[in-house]
């Protein structure tokens, strides 16, 4: 699986894993926080935080309704390891720079190996956000099962 067609961001989400109030009172700490969170070598965490936080210097990846969607500037996995998508839902609302001027509330951190997956799960990870069934979702902080269902719901409805 090299392409993004080949993953799902329901597969990319199980890959990287849905995690709870996350702690935090700046968006660093916020990035800090989720790293930590994921099964990958302390090595990988060091340079992954390092990238994203570079990236977000560059400009802001906060979004409407209370998301953002950290990342790094370029992909950086190895050929033998798997795209994801981690979810994570803050502690408390937090300041990002979004264009609405709204705290965010839910992160979606975002890792390709290539520009094609990084930009096909952004492009996954924007529409499902503005779907206001599954912003309500968010907002409610719903469950890992719920979460899953409901980004396949909206899988299966665009093809």
């Amino acid at each position: 699986m090299d392409d993004i067609t080949e993953y799902s961001l329901a597969q990319l989400v199980e890959c990287g894993g849905i995690y709870y109030n996350i702690p935090g009172n700046t968006k660093q700490e916020i990035m800090s926080n989720i790293v930590d969170n994921l099964n990958i070598s302390p090595e990988k965490k060091e340079t992954l935080l390092q990238a994203v936080i570079e990236r977000e210097a560059l400009l802001s990846t906060g979004m409407e309704n209370g998301i953002a969607i950290p990342h790094p500037r370029t992909p950086m996995l190895e050929e033998n390891e798997k795209p994801f998508v981690a979810i994570a839902f803050s502690e408390k609302s937090i300041e990002w720079e979004t264009p609405d001027n709204k705290k965010v509330h839910t992160i979606f951190l975002t890792i390709s190996k290539t520009p094609k997956q990084h930009l096909g799960a952004l492009s996954k990870i924007n529409y499902i956000c503005c779907q206001e069934n599954f912003l309500t979702h968010l907002l409610a902080k719903a469950d890992k099962d719920r979460l899953l269902a409901a980004i396949k719901e909206y899988e299966a409805a665009w093809g």
